[in-house]
């Protein structure tokens, strides 16, 4: 008779209805506070880091990249795609999982659905960049792009730095709409927009988040005036970007990690010594972040991996006493290291 697997073959597995039971038992606003100091308390140990660009396969449909990075102690890694083509099949633009081991043994610790948490982290990230880089009096944010990411973006600047109302503009009214209703009855002021244009108006924070796997000008240099944050999370991979090359050269611009951004973000467009400024060192106190209300700061967002392991961290240290996970058996374990025939030979019935 085949064995029960033993506690050491098992990990715990987050499904994406334990993730939401999660997020729900924390409470969203919660949770993406939470979210925002665990991947700000990492920021300030970036120098522990295994650093690399995202390992990424690219085709003319969307790209699938692997995002590992290790602080020493624990190794994290998350699966993602992106394939803007994919809403018209009725399939999400972004899927993830991720997993956590410990380095000392290579085993697994943690094995999640990462969809909804990289949409939760990366709304966490432009909130935390915002802490730092937006105007103090900012209260109103333009939303440029109303797809899966939008209300995560709402909501996480609402709890990090008060928010009060956000703009909404996309080039498909349904987005608008259905974005305009998922907020009702959080606190925000929610204002669908006919532009751009119409969005940015009075806004002292531009997010933009479209998805077109190409080069665009979502906004002009003459739509962008003094004084504003720019929270640009629509560039992931190269090709793609969503601002004007001009709006860069007024801004002050500030990367997550350069040779990553250089190839993936807005920057792609400039010359390769344009200068940036990674968020780690304003954190930190290393670099100045928003020196003035005139000053235009640009976070050219692009998603790393030190982000993912953020959450995923998070999320392992917020299932303790829960039953927000199941236990799957991932390992093999034979009663002998060794003798991993013998298990094989062992289960049959």
């Amino acid at each position: 008779m085949p064995q029960a697997p033993s506690e050491k073959a098992l990990i715990p597995f987050v499904s994406v209805e334990n993730m939401m039971r999660l997020i729900h038992h924390v409470g969203i606003e919660r949770m993406l506070v939470e979210l925002t100091d665990a991947i700000e308390a990492d920021f300030k140990r970036w120098e522990t880091f295994d650093k690399t660009p995202r390992v990424a396969s690219h085709s003319r449909e969307g790209v699938i990249e692997l995002m590992p990075t290790s602080d020493g102690e624990m190794y994290g890694f998350k699966y993602v795609n992106g394939h803007p083509k994919n809403m018209a099949k009725g399939l999400q633009t972004v899927t993830a999982f991720g997993l956590l081991a410990q380095v000392s043994n290579g085993y697994p610790v943690l094995l999640t659905e990462m969809t909804l948490l990289t949409a939760l982290r990366t709304a966490a990230t432009s909130a935390m960049a915002a802490r730092h880089l937006a105007p103090n009096s900012a209260k109103v944010m333009a939303m440029i792009g109303n797809g899966a990411q939008a209300e995560f973006q709402a909501l996480a600047m609402k709890a990090v730095i008060g928010l009060e109302e956000v703009r909404l503009y996309d080039i498909d009214p349904r987005a608008t709409a259905k974005t305009a209703n998922n907020l009702t009855g959080t606190g925000l002021k929610v204002t669908p927009c006919t532009s751009a244009q119409q969005a940015m108006e009075g806004t002292r924070i531009i997010t933009t988040c479209t998805a077109d796997k190409q080069f665009a000008t979502i906004l002009t240099d003459n739509m962008v005036g003094t004084g504003v944050h720019i929270n640009a999370i629509g560039g992931d991979c190269p090709g793609k970007t969503e601002l004007a090359r001009e709006i860069l050269l007024r801004a002050d611009t500030f990367v997550e990690y350069t040779p990553q951004t250089r190839i993936e973000g807005e920057i792609q467009q400039m010359a390769a010594d344009y200068p940036v400024t990674e968020l780690w060192r304003v954190i930190l106190g290393q670099a100045a972040g928003r020196r003035n209300d005139r000053q235009i700061t640009l976070f050219d967002s692009v998603g790393f991996a030190i982000e993912d392991f953020s959450a995923l961290r998070y999320v392992r240290e917020r299932l303790a006493g829960t039953n927000f996970y199941q236990d799957i058996d991932i390992l093999a374990d034979p009663d002998d290291p060794r003798d991993l025939f013998g298990m094989l030979q062992r289960s049959k019935t």
